[in-house]
């Protein structure tokens, strides 16, 4: 039901390119498909009011990402838990876990596919036999993370994702200076049994439209 409706008001959107209501009501019917009504299109966290990103600029990073999702669990229905994707001003990020190499790379193809898609970083990581105590120390080092970004009066910490796989933590999101982003980054490094941190973070300055 939700892919015909979509179908509908995208097809509504080709005669109503510049309008803003159009855009609003798409905004909202993303959010609503993915059960969060006020997390944004980042999923978990990202407010649509605090989120920097122009409104449109927002929702076409949310059909980009809900278009690949769909190729993905298509192209394998394990994908829906193990890999997750981002879109950020048209720069999808890849994470997340897969069986061998070439899955990696089918799946960097298939996000240069996206249409509008400006770039791609792929941080997917070839499984390894199950670790409980691994897996649940990943958990609490995110967990930290989370915390000390939202204590921390210098983060926007609904600004930011955050995934850790084998002690190494994957923050990716939109910051408002570089200061911003070195304080993320001695956050995380500073939490114990971390061996590295990957930003994948871009600054308010570089966005193609930026909200008024």
């Amino acid at each position: 039901m939700y892919q015909n409706q979509l179908y509908i008001i995208t097809a509504y959107e080709l005669k109503m390119k510049n309008s803003f209501l159009l855009k609003l009501i798409l905004l909202f019917f993303l959010n609503g498909c993915i059960g969060a009504s006020t997390s944004g299109v980042f999923g978990t966290g990202v407010s649509i009011a605090l989120d920097p990103r122009s409104l449109g600029t927002q929702i076409d990073d949310g059909i980009m990402d809900k278009s690949l999702d769909a190729k993905l669990l298509a192209m394998n229905k394990n994908y829906l838990l193990d890999v997750k994707t981002k879109v950020l001003d048209g720069r999808i990020i890849v994470t997340g876990k897969v069986d061998t190499p070439e899955e990696k790379l089918k799946i960097t193809k298939l996000a240069w596919e996206t249409k509008g898609a400006r770039s791609v970083k792929n941080d997917l990581k070839i499984k390894e036999e199950f670790n409980f105590q691994q897996s649940a120390k990943d958990v609490l080092i995110t967990s930290q993370l989370r915390s000390a970004m939202i204590f921390n009066k210098q983060i926007k910490a609904v600004n930011y994702n955050i995934d850790t796989y084998k002690k190494v933590i994957y923050v990716y999101g939109i910051a408002h200076s570089e200061e911003e982003k070195k304080e993320i980054f001695n956050e995380a490094k500073s939490i114990l049994d971390v061996e590295d941190v990957i930003l994948s973070i871009f600054l308010v300055n570089d966005l193609r439209v930026k909200k008024d």
